[in-house]
């Protein structure tokens, strides 16, 4: 039997299935730029290219630039957005695939964004896919029909937002010198970039902040506002309510409408995340709060973004190209015609080299800004009297308690503010560590070969202190200040801290605010004592309107552990100091109100300076100046590149 006449083996009644040939779909590609440039949603940096596709017809008009597809990449589906559509491909039309489909009609990613996007990759060095992962949120299609119904219904802001931003405009003026330019900035065609240094206040920040929001939108331009943590979003809220400006939130109608869409990329769920980046991308909503996510916020058109504590560790992302939130603000602020300010209690050396001068050297990430600082006179009138009561102050005052953790003029001025409201406390850290020193000078011991921190054996065997960095033997060491040959183990704890202060302050309530106690949103305007670590300061609430602004005020602020600071590890170690002393200290009373603030022990001279003249450009300086000295940045820009071959 030949091959032919062979025949598939059946069972009885069973016929073998017939299985019918399935003519493949023809496909009209669209009449007018059937090729779409897509970037597809691949991290790897060599596939970071855009990919061609054809378009059919029936989905021509939803196949619009920006848009979020659906396409065949090898063996599996990904998506992708339509960076741009033309009429012609360098790809054989043979070999082109067609899109899948079209996951969504809406715009995500407008043309103004995706220039953004495309000057983001190229400034950090990464691909349009490396920074798509990290503005555009995953898709939530249930909410888009009815956000689309939303937004078109238009909602203008309050018609007592002009009123409100001359007024404050008037307060701002008699606050800070060049006001008048940062007006003109804010309300002009052209990008102008400002450093802000803010004024002292338990609400200081928010009401500023508040009303570069409001100028900006009577001016026509979104606004964009980086904050570090949540916290200071629902801070910063209240204060927009004031000029009218209410946050994207449900209305008793149905769907979400308001003037203020919180971003946030930890916090949120994902439906009301996409649903606020959907409003935004829409025009539906001009002005966006929240923390780094929002930075990629889609605004179009001239716009201010403002960002608060740029030297905040939450403003930069950990993933590659490792964006900065500062960078990439001000980098789209000059792509938009707009402004930027970098607001912030502690100027940071990156504000003092852009403050140097005209000549400043322009990156794309960094240039000439103008100083925006407070006038002498409210100064020193919104500033609370600031001691250092440091060994010789406390010897000059006749103090017999030098050396204590908490003397006894601090005891006293604590206790005389107990009278009238809350006192503050903050304390480095609510754990234990521990470093060495010099037993004579106090002098941090530093190992010899490459002047890194020195430290006990963690398991007790080996009683010779070695280098946390290169893990060299110190032996023989010496003092390189004073010469002396042993060593003292300081340990930076603060667990105890309420236990001992109940014991100098008895019967006045003790509130503790940190990581590991858990945080205290804010308190009563009554007395007594709050101990918080840095970022966890509970906001004093009034319990009366008679109170007035007084009510938002603790009475007194002490910085304990001060020397704790001088053995604080990291090249910005001096800047993150000041910038948590000087938010500590804005949340007291002003002098005119018999505020107080203390800084209890040894620190860095230019650290107290800064705080006790409220200028925090004398670290600034000296910092910079260091920089300079040693090569690092900014004054000088370094890349490292490694690899095998």
């Amino acid at each position: 039997m030949t091959a032919q006449d062979a025949e598939q083996l059946t069972l009885a009644g069973l016929a073998p299935r017939k299985r019918r040939k399935r003519a493949s779909a023809e496909r009209t590609p669209a009449e007018h730029d059937p090729i779409a440039h897509v970037v597809l949603d691949v991290q790897a940096l060599h596939l970071g290219q855009t990919f061609d596709y054809l378009i059919e017809e029936k989905d021509s008009e939803a196949a619009q630039p920006g848009v979020l597809v659906r396409v065949r990449f090898g063996g599996q589906r990904i998506s992708g957005v339509i960076w741009s559509r033309g009429a012609s491909s360098d790809v054989p039309r043979s070999s082109l695939r067609y899109l899948e489909r079209v996951l969504s009609p809406d715009v995500l990613v407008p043309a103004s964004m995706r220039e953004d996007i495309g000057l983001i990759a190229q400034a950090y060095g990464g691909t349009r896919a490396n920074i798509l992962r990290f503005a555009v949120p995953p898709r939530v299609a249930k909410v888009e029909d009815e956000q689309r119904l939303a937004a078109s219904f238009h909602r203008a802001p309050g018609t007592g937002l002009a009123d409100g931003a001359a007024q404050g405009y008037r307060r701002i003026a008699a606050n800070y010198a060049q006001a008048s330019v940062l007006q003109d900035g804010l309300t002009g065609n052209r990008f102008q970039s400002f450093v802000f240094d803010l004024m002292p206040g338990a609400r200081q920040w928010q009401r500023d902040m508040a009303w570069m929001v409001a100028t900006a939108l009577t001016a026509g331009k979104s606004a964009v506002v980086e904050l570090p943590t949540m916290r200071e979003v629902e801070d910063l809220l209240p204060m927009l309510r004031n000029y009218g400006l209410t946050r994207f939130a449900p209305s008793p109608t149905g769907g979400w409408t308001g003037d203020v869409a919180v971003l946030n990329a930890e916090a949120m769920p994902a439906a009301d995340r996409y649903r606020a980046y959907l409003a935004v991308a829409l025009g539906q909503v001009k002005v966006v709060v929240g923390t780094r996510a929002v930075m990629y916020a889609p605004v179009q058109g001239p716009a201010l973004f403002a960002i608060l504590e740029d030297a905040a560790y939450q403003n930069m992302d950990g993933m590659m190209p490792y964006p900065q939130a500062r960078g990439v603000m001000r980098l789209r602020a000059k792509a938009h015609d707009g402004v930027f300010v970098a607001m912030a209690n502690a100027r940071t050396p990156q504000s003092q080299w852009e403050n140097t001068g005209p000549d400043t050297v322009e990156t794309p990430v960094s240039g000439y800004s103008t100083a925006i600082h407070p006038l002498a006179s409210p100064l020193k009138d919104a500033t609370p009297w600031v001691r250092w009561l440091n060994r010789d102050e406390l010897a000059r005052l006749a103090d017999p308690s030098i050396g204590a953790r908490v003397p006894h003029t601090a005891v006293r001025v604590l206790s005389k503010a107990l009278e009238s409201g809350p006192v503050l406390l903050s304390i480095p850290q609510d754990g234990i560590s521990e470093t060495l020193s010099c037993a004579k000078c106090h002098r941090q011991a530093r190992c010899a070969k490459c002047a890194g921190p020195l430290q006990r054996s963690s398991d007790g065997r080996d009683a010779t202190p070695r280098c946390r960095w290169c893990g060299a033997a110190a032996i023989n060491w010496t003092c390189p200040g004073c010469h002396h040959e042993r060593m003292r183990v300081v340990r930076v704890g603060a667990a105890g801290t309420a236990a001992e202060l109940a014991g100098l302050f008895r019967g006045v309530p003790v509130v503790l605010s940190s990581k590991a106690q858990g945080l205290v949103p804010d308190v009563a305007c009554r007395p007594m004592i709050v101990i918080a670590t840095p970022g966890f300061e509970p906001r004093v609430r009034p319990v009366s309107t008679e109170q007035g602004a007084a009510g938002h005020e603790y009475r007194a602020v002490a910085i304990l552990d001060a020397w704790t600071s001088l053995y604080a590890l990291g090249v910005d170690a001096r800047l993150d100091t000041l910038t948590a002393w000087m938010r500590a200290v804005s949340l007291c009373a002003p002098r005119s109100r018999g505020g107080q603030a203390l800084i209890l022990g040894e620190t860095d001279p230019a650290i107290a300076q800064s705080l006790m003249l409220w200028d925090s450009r004398i670290l600034a300086a000296k910092d910079m100046e260091e920089r300079v000295e040693t090569g690092m940045p900014p004054a000088v820009a370094a890349g490292c590149v490694w690899g095998r071959r």
